[in-house]
């Protein structure tokens, strides 16, 4: 068994940043792995999804065509589940994503295969793939092999891997559909409201928690996460306050800081659901009056002092 096989996802015919991240991770197993990086499209358009995917590494696209631009985990299951078969890859690669937790889990059953979900790191340790995710409420890391299998289903975390723009040479395989009634079908869909900010790609996050202690003051920080370049986010009180759109707010119920490098936590006491969303930070400044707080384990700067006093200090410095 060799290669590593990719299970692209899209939302109406747009592919989602993770299957291209996907692709990048596929490529950087495949020296390890030996064979090809092939990537599973059930797209309206084969040929129009095919030209979107053909990134550099990937050696071959199989498209298969589906009756509507909708998801149906159980046709996507049957197709997956026939290329696994006929090609024999060593793992296969899908999104932590909605969409890969309805199909990821079932596929893995029907193959008898291994399974990790929000998979941030993957690595070769001899014959082994070795795929690394949180655990305990994102107080470790924890780094599964898979003894006695020899494939592995694996769910990837978003913006952890990097994803390929340099276009390829994959040869293009188009194969029939299976004949596998529909046990549903899709009336239509709606967008969810972002809240004009998206967590999880942000390289700069101010956080803010309960220590702001009024929604008046919510103004004051976002005018600095704006004049400093950073994301403005924040903890669940603050959300569950309705001081700031759920799309802000980092955690466990919340998003994953996955691409930030910088991580300015003001008034957050770092209970273990928020910790989830940001621990894994690079670069974590965290001010908190109480020089206890948990936020403190994690931080690789600590400030214990009063959050409005730092935050007048940072609009002085730039102003």
């Amino acid at each position: 068994m060799a290669g590593v096989l990719v299970i692209a996802e899209h939302r109406q015919g747009r592919f989602s940043d993770i299957t291209r991240e996907a692709i990048g991770a596929a490529v950087a197993l495949k020296a390890d792995v030996g064979g090809p990086v092939s990537v599973l499209v059930v797209h309206p358009e084969p040929a129009e999804a095919a030209a979107a995917l053909n990134l550099l590494g990937v050696d071959e696209i199989i498209t298969v065509a589906a009756a509507t631009a909708g998801f149906d985990p159980h046709f996507h299951e049957e197709v997956a589940a026939r290329m696994v078969e006929e090609r024999r890859p060593r793992c296969v690669l899908l999104g932590h994503t909605a969409d890969g937790m309805v199909l990821g889990p079932g596929l893995a059953v029907r193959l008898g295969s291994g399974f990790a979900s929000d998979v941030f790191a993957l690595d070769v340790r001899g014959d082994e793939i070795v795929a690394t995710r949180g655990g305990h409420g994102g107080k470790v890391d924890i780094a599964l092999a898979f003894p006695g299998k020899c494939l592995a289903v694996l769910m990837l975390r978003g913006a952890s891997f990097p994803a390929p723009d340099a276009p390829g040479q994959a040869a293009v395989i188009d194969l029939p559909p299976p004949e596998t009634p529909p046990v549903w079908r899709h009336l239509d869909y709606f967008e969810p409201e972002l809240g004009g900010v998206d967590i999880a790609t942000a390289d700069f996050i101010l956080s803010i928690g309960r220590g702001i202690q009024d929604e008046e003051n919510v103004a004051r920080f976002a005018a600095l996460a704006e004049r400093l370049g950073a994301t403005l986010g924040c903890s669940r009180p603050v959300a569950d306050s309705g001081w700031l759109h759920k799309a802000h707010q980092v955690g466990l119920t919340g998003k994953v800081a996955a691409n930030c490098k910088l991580y300015m936590a003001l008034g957050i006491s770092g209970a273990v659901q928020h910790l989830h969303g940001m621990k894994h930070v690079e670069t974590i400044i965290a001010v908190n009056t109480d020089a206890n707080a948990p936020i403190f384990n994690v931080a690789t700067y600590g400030v214990c002092m009063d959050l409005f006093d730092f935050a007048a200090a940072l609009e002085r410095q730039f102003n």
